[in-house]
């Protein structure tokens, strides 16, 4: 802990194994009355999905390409390091009782693990859309 800044140890903890073996686990957070629910993924797979976002445009799209992946490979590096941020893919935000935002592609999620106020495991589904 640094500077006071006060964060889940056992959510640390699951970020860690996603970070160091690829680990990845449903589930969903509670942030300032906001609901964010989706899959935890490695700080390298975000940085890999954002930079294939950017792979086919111009070249400065092709240049922020290139330096997210470079971002990606550095998070890789440092596996074992203490994890300030979440990751997430297929992300839906609930704020209060409307339909989440966004709903629909593929999201990915990055959020700050002091910020977060509780979690559980497993992600809510739409059952209007899955029925």
């Amino acid at each position: 802990m640094r500077s006071g800044v006060m964060k889940d140890s056992i959510l640390e903890f699951f970020v860690q194994a996603a970070n160091k073996y690829d680990f990845s686990l449903d589930i969903t957070l509670n942030i300032k009355g906001a609901v964010v629910t989706g899959t935890i993924i490695s700080a390298q797979e975000y940085f890999d999905r954002l930079s294939r976002l950017f792979e086919d445009g111009d070249e400065v799209a092709q240049m922020l390409s290139e330096q997210l992946e470079d971002a990606g490979e550095a998070a890789h590096a440092q596996d074992n390091a203490e994890a300030y941020f979440i990751h997430m893919k297929d992300t839906k935000v609930y704020c209060g009782d409307s339909k989440p935002t966004p709903s629909k592609g593929e999201i990915l999620w990055r959020g700050k693990l002091s910020e977060i106020d509780g979690f559980f495991l497993g992600k809510i589904f739409d059952h209007k859309k899955e029925t």
